[in-house]
């Protein structure tokens, strides 16, 4: 079965139209034949895993003992195979090298950073390139932004697409 990780925001909640979007990416995903992947806690994370385990998906929660431990968190209820790490870049390496494509749904800095180490791991063939879609308008406009700069150089052409609806999610990683 091919996994796809899924990063996002630990901060929306349900009821919020990005946890409702995330709901619907992780149902979509599980309908489309994917197990998922996430950092396995709350927000975006505890959407995709509801989707998916409601569409009978497996979930996979990659946590880390730096977040866990830190914050008092408990993994979500939706998570079918729990893999742990002390270290979040142990954690988020893990998450890119066992991927068979990525989607990056709304999130912070955090969410910024695992776009930027999987696209930059790609770039360089530290990792087979996937699939990987960001969604939603905040990363079309990072992902346009950092695209027409001097600064990115070449060979990150081509390698990330941007979604705006769950059906476009599952398009845009089977292509």
């Amino acid at each position: 079965m091919k996994i796809i990780t899924v990063y996002g925001s630990s901060k929306v909640r349900p009821g919020d139209a990005d946890y409702e979007a995330s709901v619907k990416v992780g149902r979509k995903l599980a309908e489309a034949g994917y197990a998922v992947m996430t950092g396995g806690y709350y927000g975006v994370m505890e959407a995709i895993s509801k989707g998916a385990d409601e569409a009978g998906g497996h979930v996979i929660g990659v946590i880390t003992d730096q977040i866990g431990k830190r914050y008092n968190l408990e993994p979500n209820a939706y998570i079918k195979e729990l893999v742990n790490y002390t270290e979040l870049r142990d954690r988020l390496l893990y998450m890119v090298q066992k991927a068979d494509g990525y989607v990056a749904m709304p999130g912070g800095v955090g969410t910024l950073h695992e776009i930027a180490e999987t696209w930059e791991l790609m770039r360089i063939g530290g990792v087979q390139t996937q699939p990987f879609t960001c969604y939603g308008p905040l990363w079309e406009t990072v992902i346009h932004a950092l695209q027409g700069s001097p600064y990115l150089g070449e060979g990150y052409e081509g390698m990330l697409t941007i979604s705006h609806s769950p059906d476009d999610v599952i398009e845009n990683l089977t292509v």
